[in-house]
């Protein structure tokens, strides 16, 4: 079992910055990546949230969802079993729920491929 518990996350206006943070326990071994995904609020219910950025824990492959490209930077800290996303120049469409997740997968892209899922941390924007 692994458990993930996201922080950070709070009312910003545009152009500014936020860290979310991800602490993760429980089954942290193996070549696994942690994951960053968001929910919008008008998103259709049935549809999976959005991938927003990856860091696979061995290799620190990462990768970006095109939305956040240039804006994000995901890092991890090793000895807190703790991910971050540090998020500038937000938009307001960079409002929603963010989840962290954890997946064994390769895909690192979809929510299907990932196991675990934290409780989601709401971001919210003003225009």
């Amino acid at each position: 079992q692994v458990q993930l518990v996201e922080s950070g996350g709070g009312l910003v206006q545009a152009g500014g910055s936020l860290r979310l943070s991800c602490a993760a326990s429980g089954r942290t071994f193996g070549d696994y990546a942690m994951g960053w995904f968001r929910q919008a609020p008008n998103q259709a219910p049935m549809k999976e949230p959005e991938f927003v950025a990856a860091i696979r824990w061995n290799d620190e492959t990462i990768e970006y969802g095109d939305s956040v490209k240039g804006r994000c930077t995901i890092s991890r800290d090793n000895a807190k079993n703790t991910v971050y996303l540090q998020m500038n120049s937000l938009k307001f469409e960079d409002t929603g729920v963010y989840y962290c997740a954890m997946t064994w997968e390769r895909d690192v892209n979809f929510a299907s491929a990932y196991e675990y899922w934290g409780q989601g941390t709401q971001v919210t924007v003003s225009s």
